[in-house]
């Protein structure tokens, strides 16, 4: 048996080295040649196709260590996308918590309860969010809600531990809020009554015609209403028409919350009917 293999080795040796020395032959041979009789062109050819052959299973090991390397390349490029999109949340996040820290520093006559968006229905977007604070955290119904750029809604439905905050967007919402524009120094008053979802602005009503109001006054309320402080922002004034009798003016004002990114809010109410 021992003599059987080791006559099996000497077989492959001899082989391989006579694959070699012809390999070897063929280049020296030809390597200065332009052109190739038939024999030369044969033995060539010849020299290739062992060659070729040799090669296949370091060509193949040689492919399958691309393939790997090629598969783990692609997994860091992916995990690399994934890593830059959580750290840009997590980037706009602490912002959004800037914002709120900001804001409870103006807001030094109110009592503040900060809270987080945990839900919104997507067939009601501008209707209403769920957020994170209830009646355990002292929110009461009618509340008003604000971000750093102003006027997002109001209170309702609160339970123990979240309430519904009705957004100044839903078409349906019924509470007038008492309004204030500035106007050269002194103000004009009227009441917020609504939302026109076709050009996306809040509806002022109750302002007296005969005032002149300029393009981009600012809108703030009053503090007349029960729980709603004076001087939150609410917008800008966008337009102004009459009504249908030239009585009085209705005024479209343009609010600078981004209604549909609203991750974190801030609960106010009066220092006076604090808990």
């Amino acid at each position: 048996m021992y003599q059987k293999k080791k006559k099996t080795k000497n077989i492959i040796l001899i082989i391989v080295v006579g694959v070699i020395l012809f390999l070897s032959i063929s280049y020296f041979v030809l390597r200065k040649k332009e052109r190739l009789s038939p024999i030369e062109s044969l033995i060539k050819d010849g020299g290739l196709f062992v060659q070729k052959i040799i090669m296949a299973p370091f060509s193949f090991l040689s492919d399958k260590v691309t393939d790997q390397e090629l598969k783990q390349l692609k997994e860091k490029a992916n995990s690399s996308a994934s890593l830059e999109a959580k750290n840009k949340e997590l980037e706009n996040q602490i912002t959004e918590l800037k914002k709120s820290l900001d804001l409870n520093t103006v807001l030094s006559e109110q009592v503040y309860l900060n809270a987080t968006t945990i839900n919104r229905n997507m067939d009601y977007w501008y209707h209403t969010i769920t957020v994170d604070k209830g009646r355990h955290s002292g929110v009461e119904n009618n509340m008003p809600v604000v971000v750093s750029e102003g006027l997002v809604g109001t209170t309702s439905n609160v339970s123990n531990f979240n309430s519904t905050i009705k957004l100044l967007t839903n078409e349906e919402f019924s509470h007038k809020i008492s309004i204030k524009i500035e106007v050269n120094g002194h103000y004009v008053y009227g009441l917020l009554s609504g939302y026109n979802s076709t050009n996306k602005m809040l509806q002022v009503e109750g302002v007296a015609e005969n005032t002149e109001i300029p393009i981009g006054s600012l809108v703030t309320t009053t503090g007349l209403g029960e729980n709603m402080p004076a001087g939150i922002v609410v917008g800008y004034v966008k337009n102004i028409t009459t009504d249908n009798f030239d009585l009085a003016k209705l005024v479209e004002v343009e609010s600078k919350v981004n209604f549909d990114e609203i991750r974190y809010v801030t609960i106010l109410k009066r220092k006076g009917n604090a808990s």
